[in-house]
């Protein structure tokens, strides 16, 4: 059997770019997959004959741009598509268009409110002066405070002294990770639709939280957190779907060298000593490595890879009570005809379909959805965040005929008195319907099939605990120094030669690529190499 410097455990996206890096540096990489394709949750399928889905992330917003030019991901195939502005409804006819340009922004935001309106440069300002300060942290490693020992205190100081420009932001910084989405935006906004349209993004799949969350105002800062103007190109929806981004991944793998097995689950992580010393595979077999680096949620790792005589109490006691329960789902619609947005078809805009929209009428409707759903209940007014790719990219559906992707609240992870049986998913469509036709009248006749993704579903099919797609959530308890665990943040665990390099290390979850690219760095300083 061949023996491999590294082996990286589940070829999601983080899995691969932490691959790429090893691969680059020189290292021979083996990555294996449990599934009969990579990706992880970044992947397209074709659900139905001639529909090309991506399942469950759908939108390129959070890929940094270091790492896609580190690795030529454009070069292999990664096109952003040219779309519409997104777009939010409201019951009352009026509706938002969020425009990049600033004065016509000022414009959409002047038909709720005036001082709104006026108060927008002002917010934007205040944002830009935040963002590059979260983007910077996005690439640190975390420093472990308490330990009291010289090296990790020379850490911590150099932290901050890296940060020493950032001021009274700090203040501002900390807010972020602090205040309620709600209670943020309300020191700018007063219109209900206003902060509903800002802070509705707080009701996705950030976890079991809402507007009115405490901690939840870091939502704010997500949809920024990917510079934009780069040699990487823009965000969006991309050519191909989400799995294209895979298959460029791929592309570079094999240019660096990296072998990639799928239908290859790992039984358990190989320890002698201590130190990994590779793994075992569901099939008995074994495999070799000086390293090994787990791209898998943290519960999964710690309590069903590893043998707990390698691990302190404090640290299983610790990964137990991660928070990773969501409430949020996703459905992909095949449809004869996309939605027709009341609202937008009033605007009479050029662009003939919005690249998104975003379904939440109201404060009180999310709010009252979000403790539907903590109370063990579908609620029946989710908040819904929508993109119709195929119509900007014809090819991934069946002429004619459409892809939709839905991503919701707030359905819980168990449901009161019963499961979630396929009823309760058909119940789920019905409400999903019901609520696209509140602002699009008729589009629940043009459906034709429906994939449904409750929080158990998405556990199951891409080993996420609690169907939590960030592998937990992402509060100031579950953040930097304290992601997984305390004292263990730093992408290295208590076994040596065993990091972390996924969702559940810093940053968290999303499309980024950073757990990825942050552990292949440590490993590599482990080694006495550079990333090149």
């Amino acid at each position: 059997m061949p023996k491999y410097d590294a082996i990286i455990v589940g070829a999601g996206h983080n899995g691969l770019v932490c691959a790429n890096y090893l691969g680059r540096a020189g290292l021979k990489v083996l990555v294996l997959e449990r599934r009969e394709i990579a990706g992880g949750a970044t992947i397209t399928e074709e659900v139905w004959p001639g529909y090309k889905i991506s399942v469950a992330s759908y939108v390129m917003s959070l890929l940094q741009p270091k790492i896609m030019i580190d690795l030529e991901l454009r070069r292999h195939g990664v096109e952003a598509l040219e779309a519409g502005p997104s777009f939010q409804p409201f019951e009352d006819g009026r509706s938002l268009v969020f425009w990049s340009d600033t004065d016509r922004m000022v414009e959409e935001i002047a038909k709720f409110s005036t001082a709104d309106a006026e108060a927008y440069p002002k917010f934007l300002a205040h944002m830009d002066a935040v963002i590059p300060y979260l983007r910077r942290l996005l690439f640190e490693t975390p420093v472990d405070p308490s330990t009291g020992r010289i090296k990790d205190i020379g850490k911590a100081m150099s932290l901050a002294w890296r940060f020493r420009d950032i001021g009274g932001h700090l203040y501002d910084v900390w807010d972020l990770l602090t205040l309620s989405a709600h209670d943020y935006l309300k020191r700018w906004f007063e219109s209900d639709q206003v902060l509903t349209a800002f802070g509705s993004y707080a009701s996705g799949s950030a976890g079991v939280i809402s507007p009115k969350t405490q901690g939840s105002a870091y939502v704010l800062a997500r949809p920024l957190l990917r510079e934009a103007g780069t040699a990487a190109g823009p965000g969006g929806l991309i050519k191909g779907g989400m799995g294209s981004i895979t298959k460029a991944l791929l592309a570079a793998a094999s240019e660096n060298g990296v072998e990639v097995r799928t239908n290859a689950p790992v039984a358990k992580i190989d320890v002698e000593n201590g130190r990994a010393r590779g793994v075992v595979l569901e099939s008995g077999e074994r495999i070799e490595a000086d390293l090994v680096a787990a791209n898998l949620q943290a519960k999964l790792l710690y309590l069903k890879l590893i043998d707990a005589k390698w691990l302190p109490a404090t640290v299983i006691d610790a990964v137990k009570s991660m928070r990773t329960d969501s409430i949020a789902f996703k459905i992909n619609l095949a449809a004869s005809a996309l939605p027709r947005w009341t609202a937008y078809d009033e605007r009479r805009l050029n662009e003939p379909n919005p690249g998104s929209i975003t379904l939440a009428e109201s404060t009180e409707e999310l709010e009252d959805a979000f403790y539907s759903a903590r109370n063990g209940e579908m609620a029946k007014r989710p908040y819904l965040w929508i993109t119709t790719p195929s119509a900007f990219d014809p090819a991934i559906a069946p002429p004619g005929q459409h892809v939709i992707n839905v991503m919701g609240g707030h359905v819980p992870y168990k449901l009161k008195g019963r499961e979630w049986d396929e009823a309760a998913k058909q119940e789920l469509v019905q409400i999903v319907l019901s609520q696209i036709c509140r602002y699009a009248p008729g589009f629940d006749k043009h459906v034709t099939h429906a994939q449904v993704l409750t929080p158990p579903d998405i556990e199951k099919m891409f080993a996420l605990p609690g169907g939590h797609v960030h592998h937990g959530e992402m509060s100031l308890d579950q953040i930097f120094f304290r992601r997984p665990v305390a004292h263990y943040a730093d992408y290295r665990t208590p076994v040596k030669s065993l990091y972390i390099c996924g969702a559940s290390a810093h940053p968290g979850g999303g499309v980024t690529g950073v757990p990825g690219h942050n552990a292949a760095r440590e490993i590599l300083k482990d080694l006495g190499k550079r990333m090149v």
